[in-house]
């Protein structure tokens, strides 16, 4: 059986999503209105792809598919089995439609090998080379002349690692696909999503979800087994015990991980990397495309940000649109979501998506049923807990502006008139800043939004903030941190968080069982990690000259945030975030992931505030 959290939170987010109706209801109208068939289909090499497919009775009318390719699993197994739910939400299963799941290649009941983020082949030598994109098209090609009653039209969803298909099925798309919605999508795993972040490794994620999902298997297998049988109470405590990246082979998974291995051998932005990247590819699209993600998505933030981004840069008479809410990874097909840790958002923001966008988007593209109208971007604003719609994302009305760190913690729109201005704290890799407070087994997934109170008592974290704000200030779009800085050391990680102070004033909620102080709550809006030997170029990292000043310019994830007028914007700067983010020794080793013991040095890092060296925050802020 599987018992890692992680698998049951993808079987049970990714796979039945959470929505609409009760699960018995559901349950029952998914048996009385449709006929499941499995089939084995056949693609252009040979390896057949299990395929489960949900085919509505009543044939009154011709129904277009609504398909998801999967690397999680396409149970229930078995003709006379059948899921609690179908579809992306179960109002388009109650408009029924012809649903498709697919294990794809190399996992579960499909045959063939899998490989991560399957590279996409923009030149093929042969007819029989494959990639996401022809195991897709050879997919439509038979679910059109081999399911009686479809009307030849083909929509695509799938959310995280299912939204990477989603994406990779965009170039030289079958023309039959004429909708596709990759939500949260894992896009480019070196620079922003699950893997690394800026060349950071993201060890936490890394580790439990490896620990299922990277079991090797011997043929077809319904379920897989764990590399380890892995029991941790605190996971700071049991990550830092554990020590070095390389005991975690030596101690859990003896080699067997090939996707872990890959990960960590492959330490630059190198052709594994790029190969991985499917935006580059995403040019010519045809399909009309709904991509969507989530403000507090600990995830693939990036994902959506970017894939949005690149197919709107790439194709610019493609119907692209994004939705940016008020969720965590994959909450938008959640039954409710109204409230995510201290933030209450007053409506239900999964039912407004469902309803309002995600099914007419369907409707309309694949079956010509009522409009489809919206702006190219709706956008949830926290702050003011208001839906935004933009003809374009970021808006193409703002002014950019600098938020510069000055002397006595002082964070300002106006440049330090300093000569010579630094802050300085000791960085030990023995005592690294948790990402969060307090003690848990596993990510705490609030801590997008947490109290940063514990973080800013500590004297290696960094804080600067601004007077009492006499107006509103929003911020919305692109930010850009732009650190001058000097070590002691040869190597260096730099953590930036953009955060919104409440006032004294503020009431606590009611209830508030977790007993929580909003008075001066230090609530976090946007946070991001930069590998600083990644400074200069991704594919070639470079040590720090030890005491001498280097600029550190890296993107944080976009925001929607509005700081009200009584509020505070603060920034912190610190340089571990654990464990979410490996330990970097501060010794420039060669590889990570083979540092010893010894290579973990304390050292003393400087941030610069002068005229010289004006180290600040560029932001865009909107009316």
């Amino acid at each position: 059986m599987l018992k890692n959290i992680l698998t049951v939170f993808f079987l049970f987010i990714l796979i039945i999503p959470v929505f609409g109706q009760s699960s018995k209801e559901d349950s029952v109208f998914v048996r009385d209105n449709y006929t499941k068939l499995e089939r084995q289909i056949t693609m252009r090499d040979g390896i057949k792809l299990f395929t489960a497919i949900y085919v509505p009775k009543d044939k009154a009318q011709k129904y277009p598919f609504l398909m998801m390719r999967t690397p999680y699993s396409v149970g229930p197994y078995g003709e006379d089995k059948y899921p609690r739910r179908l579809g992306a939400n179960s109002l388009l299963m109650r408009e029924k439609y012809i649903f498709v799941y697919q294990d794809v290649r190399g996992r579960y009941m499909s045959e063939g090998n899998f490989e991560e983020m399957t590279p996409h082949k923009a030149v093929k030598k042969s007819k029989k080379e494959t990639d996401e994109s022809t195991d897709t098209y050879d997919t439509v090609e038979w679910l059109i002349k081999n399911v009686p009653g479809n009307n030849a039209r083909v929509g695509l969803w799938g959310i995280s690692y299912p939204g990477f298909y989603a994406t990779a099925s965009l170039p030289n798309a079958h023309p039959a696909i004429k909708a596709v919605s990759p939500q949260a999508p894992v896009t480019d795993e070196f620079i922003g999503d699950d893997a690394y972040h800026k060349g950071a490794f993201f060890l936490m994620d890394n580790f439990s979800f490896m620990n299922y999902f990277d079991s090797p298997r011997k043929g077809t297998v319904k379920e897989y087994e764990q590399l380890s049988q892995i029991e941790m109470k605190d996971a700071y405590e049991f990550y830092l015990n554990l020590g070095p990246l390389k005991n975690i082979n030596q101690q859990y998974f003896k080699g067997k991980g090939k996707i872990w291995n890959e990960y960590l051998q492959n330490d630059t932005y190198n052709e594994y990397w790029k190969a991985r990247n499917i935006r580059t590819h995403l040019t010519n699209v045809k399909p009309a495309t709904l991509v969507v993600g989530g403000w507090f998505d600990a995830e693939d933030l990036f994902g959506a940000l970017r894939t949005y981004e690149a197919i709107e840069s790439q194709s610019p008479n493609n119907k692209n649109y994004l939705v940016m809410g008020p969720w965590t990874h994959g909450s938008w097909s959640r039954e409710d979501w109204t409230r995510y840790g201290t933030h209450d958002f007053g409506q239900n923001t999964a039912k407004y998506y469902r309803e309002q966008i995600e099914t007419p988007f369907f409707n309309f593209f694949l079956k010509d049923k009522g409009t489809f109208t919206l702006p190219e971007a709706t956008v949830f604003e926290t702050g003011t807990n208001q839906w935004k719609q933009y003809e374009a994302f970021p808006p193409k009305k703002g002014t950019v502006k600098e938020l510069y760190f000055l002397p006595g913690g002082k964070l300002s729109f106006e440049k330090s008139s300093e000569q010579t201005s630094f802050d300085e704290y000791i960085s030990d890799p023995s005592k690294p800043v948790p990402y969060v407070d307090g003690t848990y087994s596993r990510r705490n997934n609030e801590y997008m939004t947490d109290d940063q109170r514990f973080a800013s008592r500590r004297p290696d974290v960094l804080v600067y903030q601004t007077e009492v704000l006499t107006e509103d200030i929003t911020l919305t779009g692109k930010l850009i941190a732009d650190l001058f800085v000097s070590t002691t050391g040869t190597d260096a990680d730099f953590i930036v968080k953009l955060i919104d102070v409440l006032p004294d004033n503020t009431p606590n909620p009611t209830p508030n069982p977790k007993g929580i102080q909003m008075a001066g709550y230090q609530q976090l809006v946007r946070a991001e990690v930069m590998r600083g030997r990644f400074r200069n170029s991704f594919e070639k990292p470079e040590a720090f000259v030890s005491g001498q000043v280097s600029q550190v310019m890296y993107e944080l994830p976009d925001v929607a945030h509005t700081f009200p007028k009584g509020h505070r914007i603060m920034i912190q700067v610190q340089s571990s975030w654990f464990p979410l983010v490996d330990r970097n020794p501060q010794k420039y080793v060669e590889h990570i992931w083979e540092a010893e013991e010894a290579d973990f040095q304390k050292a003393t890092h400087r941030l610069y505030h002068s005229q010289q060296y004006p180290s600040h925050i560029k932001v865009t802020v909107t009316k």
